[in-house]
């Protein structure tokens, strides 16, 4: 009897046009592109502007590009996980929201937040629903307005963060392709470090809360990178190691896009050059969930059937996480 695998069988994307760059910010806040360029290597980010759009409509353009590609139609997916942190509204589910604009009617869907770690999570959740059979078509969508949740005065954190969507369409198969290992891991007591204090149960919104700016990120850097340097490159070896790979097996390492130096980090870790880790940081900055696929829709056409591939992220929570998948198909 053939074991079912879960594989990637199309990628989409997308990134608003408005460009916010360093030279713009430096005339918000007080910062230079010297000194965004030598911490975190930002150059520019992408930025959501409209009234009444959401993370939602990222995500539909992200979708509709998928199917546009494959000749999938809405009617035939099955389940859409929405990862995010800026959901269009507390409730109803986003995934829920972005299946309607769609029209896929015949499945089922919901959000998963699980910070920037949120797409690993997101597509191990979705190879588990292939593998038992239950599901045939789903779509991983990491979708994220962070500007919405952005201090423009704090120069630490607003110089990090852009928005945009990225989504995976994920199918069964009896090939020995697609994901092949998952290490997945969280701690509560990272919260303390990186979280948004108002909004939720805990602190609900108030005049007070509001007027403190506590519905933004808030974030202590020396901790968060520390954390992230280790946990992100611990699990990416973890993952090699258990199975039995080398860094000339590794076709492509895709870490989540937060630090120019933690992704150096984890890359040197693994012992590969510079040529197999995807950067795309200067151009769009961190967008939390959408980071890793983002990465995939713009080196898809560099993909090839079989490639090693190594994901990689690090985010709020803490969580972090790391997945081997062998990639599914020769982009024609």
């Amino acid at each position: 009897m053939k074991t079912t695998n879960a594989v990637i069988t199309a990628v989409g994307g997308y990134a608003p046009d408005y460009i916010l760059d360093n030279q713009e910010l430096s005339t918000m806040v007080d910062t230079t592109d010297e000194w965004i360029m030598t911490r975190v290597g930002i150059k520019e980010r992408h930025i959501q502007k409209g009234e009444g759009l959401g993370a939602s409509d990222m995500g539909v353009e992200a979708i509709k590009d998928i199917f546009r590609k494959t000749g999938v139609k809405p009617e035939e997916i099955d389940l859409v996980i929405c990862t995010t942190v800026t959901p269009d509204h507390p409730f109803p589910a986003t995934a829920n929201i972005i299946a309607d604009k769609c029209g896929i009617k015949n499945g089922h869907g919901f959000d998963l937040n699980g910070a920037c770690s949120g797409f690993l999570y997101g597509l191990d959740t979705a190879t588990q629903f292939i593998k038992a059979g239950t599901k045939k078509k789903i779509i991983v969508v990491g979708a994220e307005k962070m500007s919405s949740i952005v201090d423009y005065t704090d120069r630490t954190t607003c110089v990090l963060f852009g928005d945009a969507a990225a989504a995976v369409l994920v199918e069964p198969t009896e090939e020995e392709i697609g994901v092949r290992d998952s290490i997945l891991r969280s701690d509560g007591f990272g919260r303390v470090h990186l979280h948004m204090k108002a909004g939720g149960s805990v602190m609900p919104a108030s005049h007070e809360t509001v007027d403190n700016k506590l519905h933004t990120v808030y974030q202590e850097g020396q901790p968060v990178f520390k954390n992230a340097v280790s946990k992100m490159a611990d699990v990416s070896v973890e993952i090699m190691e258990r199975n039995n790979l080398t860094a000339d097996d590794v076709s492509w390492l895709v870490p989540h896009q937060a630090n120019l130096r933690i992704i150096g980090a984890t890359g040197d870790r693994m012992n590969l050059p510079k040529e197999k880790v995807m950067v795309n940081i200067e151009r769009y900055g961190n967008t939390t969930s959408a980071t890793i696929p983002l990465c995939l829709w713009e080196w898809e056409k560099n993909l090839k059937k079989g490639d090693n591939i190594i994901l990689a992220a690090f985010g709020a929570g803490f969580t972090w996480g790391s997945i081997y998948i062998k990639w599914g198909y020769d982009t024609k």
